[in-house]
């Protein structure tokens, strides 16, 4: 020890290089911890958001929501109870419309029927209103730093229908990328499917067993996460 102590007063420089080079990789490790929670955050911001507790897919989905169609004869013949809801997603580009400055960006539609549980007691609003008529749509508050206002007429993919946003929503993100909250009814529009496919999941805010959708498969909140491909990644 003593002469350990003596070494390093007679190279007080290269020690302290030494020293210095250990605290900036610790730093450096730090920095990609954070962004790699961060990013895996950001893949699952909604889903936590909606309370989910158990999800339900087409047995074909391989667990992916956005791949996922739920038809009608699918579900029981009595309808959702009020912890369950439909879900429906699909990919697209957000076109703003109507400025000089043309902004896009990619974003996850996420399809709701306004009397379940989700649109009704689950996207907690940082500005604006619900969306109340047909084509009126809340977004993540992320794109508001994109420059994005209340009051914005947007088009979603190459439609020709004009969405207008209403308001910013909190935690609405989905594997990395904003979320934009309309009906189901524009949903099967984007998705481009018939009246029989009516969503992509069912996601309940109490767990379920099997036999609530036996002919979905089922998967917990934490396995449900574990599948989304970006997670995969991160985590």
């Amino acid at each position: 020890m003593f002469l350990a102590l003596k070494e390093i007063k007679h190279a007080k420089f290269r020690y302290a290089l030494i020293t210095l080079m250990i605290m900036m990789i610790s730093y450096l490790v730090f920095i990609l911890m954070g962004m790699m929670l961060g990013l895996a955050d950001e893949n699952k911001a909604a889903i936590n958001s909606w309370g989910t507790q158990t999800v339900f897919l087409n047995k074909n989905a391989n667990g992916s929501l956005s791949a996922s169609m739920v038809t009608k004869d699918q579900l029981p013949t009595g309808g959702l109870n009020d912890h369950e809801a439909l879900v429906g997603q699909v990919p697209v580009v957000v076109t703003r419309v109507g400025h000089h400055q043309q902004l896009k960006e990619n974003a996850q539609v996420i399809g709701l029927d306004r009397q379940q549980f989700i649109a009704k007691n689950k996207i907690k609003l940082v500005a604006g209103h619900q969306a109340k008529g047909a084509h009126q749509i809340v977004v993540d508050e992320g794109l508001q730093a994109k420059g994005y206002r209340i009051g914005d007429r947007v088009r979603l993919n190459s439609s020709q229908q004009k969405y207008q946003i209403v308001g910013f929503a909190k935690d609405a993100k989905l594997n990395v990328a904003p979320v934009i909250y309309t009906t189901l009814t524009n949903w099967q529009q984007l998705k481009g499917v018939n009246d029989q496919v009516i969503a992509s999941g069912v996601i309940t805010d109490r767990p379920e067993s099997a036999k609530s959708f036996d002919q979905l498969s089922h998967y917990s909140a934490k396995d449900f996460i574990q599948k989304l491909e970006s997670v995969k990644k991160f985590v």
